[in-house]
């Protein structure tokens, strides 16, 4: 089992970040065609700087001595240029609606480090938009976003199988998320935008993340998260794989069982509803686990 370290460090030590964004309290409709494609380019906008970022510093030469062949670079490099067409494509389409790219801190420090938050960032863009397609109504649009969601599967495949000696695929079904989950996942590495860019249709929940020893399926996992917002309500541990949810009580100590079904990349909030999630049943999270197949899973 691999457990996603350097993520749970990195948001344990963020704060929020001056991103517009609606107002948590503030009732939010459905979000539009143009709500998404920003949304889109916001996050096209953090994947372009965050490979052109790491291939400007880490060479080939610092790739061959972290223990890498010469093509692991060259590939990355062509993921670098298909983040820069996506947000060349975004761009145009919104014209002067369009984001603008923000300031961005991203925790690699060589090759392995990249490589590692590489795998989590195109999960998470992989998640993100096939969360956001039930939203699209314009059907060109639908086949755009299309477009971009495959390739990005393709990337996150190839990431966690060639590089990271991971399996390609946690399951039969990609994991979809909304668009506050991916926004809390994503906000830790922005620390600054510019005043013009459109404010966003989504919030961010409080940081969650595990402390103790690193979790298994089946085995417990304790969280740690600094909300106030359940009150005393009874809290659960709402796993999502696939297109399932599982729902598991947290005891006192915050502690709960792993399913023992989970399997590649799972992700969890902590939620005062054990039977659906929602924004305002949302106390903390997303988190990220990172479980690897057994040989021979389905």
């Amino acid at each position: 089992m691999i457990f996603t370290s350097i993520f749970t460090a990195l948001v344990a030590a963020s704060a929020v970040v001056a991103v517009p964004v609606v107002a948590v309290n503030q009732k939010r409709a459905a979000p539009t065609d143009l709500d998404i494609l920003q949304y889109a380019l916001t996050l096209e906008h953090l994947e372009n700087a965050f490979y052109s970022g790491a291939l400007s510093q880490f060479d080939a030469a610092a790739f061959e001595a972290a223990g890498y062949k010469s093509w692991v670079r060259e590939r990355f490099q062509q993921i670098a240029n298909h983040e820069a067409s996506h947000v060349e494509f975004l761009s145009g389409a919104l014209g002067d609606a369009a984001t603008k790219a923000c300031t961005y801190s991203f925790p690699y420090t060589d090759p392995k480090s990249f490589a590692a938050l590489s795998a989590v960032l195109e999960g998470v863009g992989v998640a993100a938009y096939l969360g956001a397609a039930q939203f699209i109504t314009n059907p060109a649009y639908l086949t755009a976003a299309g477009a971009i969601l495959t390739v990005e599967t393709r990337h996150v495949a190839w990431v966690q199988s060639a590089v990271m000696t991971n399996a390609a695929w946690s399951g039969a079904f990609e994991t979809p998320l909304d668009l506050n989950n991916v926004y809390s996942l994503a906000a830790p590495f922005i620390t600054s935008c510019p005043d013009s860019n459109p404010t966003l249709p989504v919030q961010a929940f409080p940081a969650l993340t595990t402390t103790g020893s690193m979790p298994t399926p089946g085995g417990p996992v304790t969280f740690s998260f600094n909300s106030t917002s359940a009150g005393d309500r009874p809290l659960f541990a709402a796993f999502f794989m696939g297109l399932q949810t599982k729902f598991v009580p947290l005891d006192d100590s915050m502690t709960a069982t792993v399913p023992a079904e989970a399997i590649g990349t799972v992700y969890a909030v902590i939620s005062t509803n054990d039977t659906a999630v929602t924004d305002d049943s949302t106390v903390a999270g997303p988190a990220i686990f990172e479980f690897r197949l057994p040989e021979g899973a389905a």
